[in-house]
């Protein structure tokens, strides 16, 4: 009795003086409406956001007070298309035959925390070998620091087609790759890639629909799957409670996408006002990825950065993205941000929001891309996208008003990701 005495006014001792983080915020987005609210408190216990105050509150002495009143406060961001797994290098192509699983593991440590560290707290990895399911497994077990990750792991190709993990390859070692690789070429091997997917530990199916500008392969847009195989894809991953996203550059390829079930379109280039029109009718998003578009661009007009047969394609594709995105944004196309990270520097995600403005989105629509909508395809509406109550506590910080300045979305100075602070270039009181 006497030990259950002391146990229990231990725990009431606990309780009592746990800290609470205090967060003075000078402007604070609200995501939901769209507006930017003035001098709030933002209270965090443990990883959820408790309180939001007016004005500039405290609490208990022993609590945390962190001074954000020159700054604008907002959700953590969510980026839906990052690889974690590499990022762009002119080595990258031999680098495939050349680097052991550890070292691909051991590179993507330093891509997380640059991705963390820019403000972007959640992200959707689409695609890599595998390691990006170990990466994530290790985030979440606190091993090393970097986003909340939803990982497709492998994605899903057909023979030669985009994501055909021996694409490139000599005869010797091309070999037939299968459903287990993420090939498929059937319906069968549709189910079964999907149910290997869940079985090594993704969070849900990426698809190559069409052709893809870094492939070792010719064509950056025809269309690579039937709208049968693709439809018995989005079946089988609804089943396992996935949701779809596809590669998609050439516009018959995106027609069978949308057909088939997918929810996000990727990239979107030569997207057709049918497609932009199918696309709000079956509520699907385009992840514009322009960021990607421009370095791919740039890259190939360097000398030997890429095996000869991508130089065309980038020259081609990279630079009508951008231009796409504006004219389905403009239609009413659902617009979810992404950025493609990995094939630029991780870390630069931020420089999304700019193109985006540029093509005509208001700064305000850009960042609620990044929150309530990213968070809503996730299923995470209600614990991701938003400074509320009950919701986790991810929260960044940026020097000035993005509505006024969208360039400040690349300098992000500070980030707490589930109730920890990451980054603080900041006075504490």
């Amino acid at each position: 009795m006497k030990h259950l005495f002391t146990a229990f006014f231990l725990l009431i001792t606990i309780t009592a003086t746990a800290q609470d983080t205090y967060l003075h915020c000078g402007r604070l987005i609200d995501t939901k409406a769209g507006k930017i609210l003035t001098d709030k408190t933002i209270i965090v216990s443990g990883n959820k956001i408790i309180k939001i105050e007016n004005g500039y509150t405290t609490g208990k002495k022993e609590d945390t007070y962190i001074d954000l009143k020159d700054k604008t406060v907002m959700p953590g961001l969510i980026d839906l298309h990052v690889h974690m797994e590499h990022e762009t290098n002119p080595n990258a192509y031999l680098e495939k035959y050349t680097n052991d699983e550890a070292d691909v593991a051991f590179n993507s440590v330093a891509f997380a925390e640059a991705t963390l560290s820019a403000g972007f707290t959640t992200v959707r990895d689409l695609g890599g070998t595998g390691v990006n399911i170990s990466l994530k497994k290790a985030i979440n077990k606190g091993r090393i620091d970097g986003p909340r990750i939803f990982t497709a792991g492998k994605s899903l190709a057909t023979t030669g087609g985009h994501a055909d993990p021996t694409n490139g390859s000599s005869r010797k070692l091309i070999g037939n790759p299968g459903p287990k690789e993420g090939v498929v070429n059937s319906i069968e091997d549709a189910k079964k890639a999907v149910r290997q997917r869940y079985k090594n530990g993704a969070d849900l199916i990426k698809i190559t629909a069409t052709g893809g500008v870094l492939s070792v392969a010719k064509s950056s847009s025809n269309p690579q799957f039937s709208v049968a195989e693709i439809k018995a894809i989005c079946e089988t991953a609804k089943d396992y409670g996935f949701h779809v996203a596809a590669h998609a550059h050439g516009d018959e390829g995106m027609q069978r996408a949308v057909l088939g079930g997918v929810k996000t379109i990727e990239h979107g280039t030569l997207m057709s006002e049918q497609t932009m029109d199918l696309m709000k009718q079956y509520d699907a998003y385009l992840v514009p990825t322009i960021t990607a578009g421009k370095e791919v661009t740039d890259k190939a007009k360097i000398q030997g950065y890429y095996p000869e047969i991508i130089v065309p394609k980038a020259l081609d594709i990279g630079p009508k993205i951008q231009s796409t995105f504006g004219k389905a944004y403009k239609r009413g196309v659902g617009i979810a941000f992404g950025t493609d990270a990995g094939v630029f520097k991780h870390g630069e995600n931020g420089k999304e929001f700019g193109y985006m403005v540029e093509a005509g989105m208001p700064a305000i629509a850009t960042i609620q891309s990044a929150t309530i909508t990213n968070a809503k395809i996730l299923n995470m509406e209600d614990q991701l996208g938003q400074i509320a109550v009950g919701f986790l506590a991810d929260i960044i910080a940026v020097q000035d008003d993005p509505t006024k300045q969208i360039n400040t979305m690349e300098h992000v100075f500070f980030v707490m990701k589930n109730g920890k602070v990451y980054k603080k270039q900041i006075s504490t009181m």
